[in-house]
Parts: C-alpha cells; structure tokens; sequence
C-alpha cells in the first residue's frame, strides 16, 4: 500500500513544495516585552510632557478671569465668574493695543522679509555650484552660534549713526539679520530633498530662473516655508533684548516691553488680574498660529527624512 507523507505538501506535478519558512519563537517572546516596555514608557514621557506644559497654559488662562482677591484666596480653584474686565483693562489702560499692534507690524514685515530673502538664498545654495558655495553655507550655519549679546553695542551705534534707532524699520531690519542663519539654514536642506525634474521642466518651457524660482519651486516649498515660518514667529513675537537696546521710546515699545511695563509700573498696588491677562493676550496669537499649520509644520520637519 502507497502512504503519503503529510509533511511535505505535494503539487499536481508529484514534485514535493518547498518547506514553509518559521520564524523562532524564542526571538518573537524576547523582542515583544522589550517593545511593550519601550512603548510604555514613551508614551509615558509623552504625557507627563503633556501635563507639563498644558497646565500652566490653562493656569494661566484661568486666572485671568478672576479677581486680585481671589487669585491670593483661591489660585487653584475655577473662577467664580469671567472678569471680561481684566482683559478690557489691560487692552486699554495698560496701552496693550498699542503694544499689540506694534508688534503685529514689526513681526509681519521682519517675518515676511526674513522668508523671501532667506529662501533665495537657500534656494541658490542648494540648487547652483559656484566657487564659494560652501564657505557661504557655513558662514551662515557660523551666524546661529553667534551670540545676539555681544552684537548690541555695536548694532545701537550702527543704527544711531544711519538714523534708524528708534524706529520700526530698524527693528525690522534686526529681526531679519537675526533670524537668517537659522532659515537659510533649514530651507537649504529642504530645497535639496525637491525633485529636480521639476526646475528642469519649467527650463525647457522657457521660464527663466526668477519665474522658476516665484511659479514653480517655491510653491513646492510651502511646509518648509510655513516650518521656519513659525520658528522665526515664536523668537520675533516673544524677543525681548532687541527691542529694549534698540526701541526705548513709549510709542514705538513691543508687547514683551508692554509686558514688563505693566508688571512694573503699578507699583505698591500690582494689577496682577490684568497682568494675566495682558500675558495671555500675548500668548494666543503663538497658539493660534501653530494650531492652524501644526500639520503644515510636522510636514516640513520629516520632509527630508522622508525622501
């Protein structure tokens, strides 16, 4: 009688299949608590961090709608009603629009500068060979070691001496020397992970290298743009050092000078409601931005890994 072994499964032809292919247990039982215990803790982390940095948030927030009283009674509890009050009187009697909108006009314009003159640098470093390349590129990525402290006394005497001290423009101006190393530096790397095919299409139809550069690759490099946009918002929004070297007169004062002005300047009675709230008014705009574009942002930063 004919038998047939089982453990060899066998094919129309007679010919016996290939042995199926088993992964050791013992290497799947040790890899899987490793990862289980990895995975843990990292999201461990993740939401400690979370608590961290949310709950002075929503502190803060909170507090602004209370009273002076019951911000020294009770600074844990919710408030009892909203004090729209504090925020009324740090809009207009502490002069915050003022400072506000100060800030909106010297930030738009440095912001706006920053992105244009720092992505056609980027763009020209990235995409051209020329002698000198690389000592630009470094000498660039050398400007985010150099401490803004000991450019002050020098930038003061610079912008007294062309008539800028004081001034809008010359803010602006500082703003954007300031904060185009770090662009040119990231949107270098960015412009690099682009698909030449691209710039080389638009060539061959006839557009020349300012047309490419306006209609084709810079829209390609919306999320880098929008990633080094909120990093540049975050330190012109929240810089303090700059302005107070270089903008002391009242009128001209930003809202981190406005901040400072309101916690000083009342003195023995410490309008401390309005104080919060002028703290969360400056605060909002940096939320706002980086809630709408927070995938925008994501993109941008693994844009280069992904390639």
């Amino acid at each position: 009688m004919k038998t047939t072994d089982i453990t060899r499964p066998e094919d129309t032809s007679g010919e016996p299949g290939p042995e199926p292919v088993r992964k050791a247990p013992e290497a799947e039982d040790v890899r899987k608590p490793e990862g289980r215990v990895l995975n843990v803790f990292s999201h461990g982390m993740l939401v400690l961090w979370a608590f961290m940095v949310t709950l002075p948030l929503l502190w803060a927030v909170m507090t602004s709608f209370k009273t002076d009283r019951d911000i020294f009674t009770s600074p844990w509890s919710l408030p009892d009603a909203l004090h729209f009050e504090n925020w009324a009187r740090a809009w207009s009697e502490a002069h915050m629009s003022e400072y506000f909108l100060n800030t909106v006009l010297v930030v738009g314009c440095s912001l706006t500068g920053t992105l244009v003159l720092g992505s056609m640098v980027a763009y020209v470093l990235a995409r051209f060979e020329f002698p000198g390349n690389r000592a630009l590129y470094f000498l660039f990525i050398g400007g985010m070691s150099f401490p803004v402290m000991l450019a002050l006394v020098p930038l003061f005497y610079v912008l007294n001496n062309m008539g800028m001290l004081n001034t809008f423009h010359g803010l602006v101006l500082v703003y954007i020397a300031y904060s185009l190393p770090f662009t040119v530096f990231f949107l270098t790397a960015f412009f690099r992970t682009l698909p030449t095919s691209v710039a080389e299409a638009a060539f061959i139809d006839g557009a020349s290298h300012t047309r490419t550069f306006f209609q084709v690759m810079l829209p390609m490099a919306k999320p880098g743009l929008i990633s080094v946009g909120i990093f540049n918002f975050l330190g012109q929004w929240n810089q303090y050092m700059l302005p107070t070297v270089l903008n002391t007169e009242s009128d001209n004062k930003v809202l981190a000078q406005g901040l400072v002005e309101l916690a000083v300047s009342q003195g023995y009675k410490g309008d401390w409601s309005g104080l919060f709230a002028g703290l969360v008014m400056a605060m909002l705009p940096v939320l706002a931005a980086y809630i709408l574009f927070q995938r925008q942002v994501v993109s941008g930063l693994t844009a280069g890994a992904l390639k």
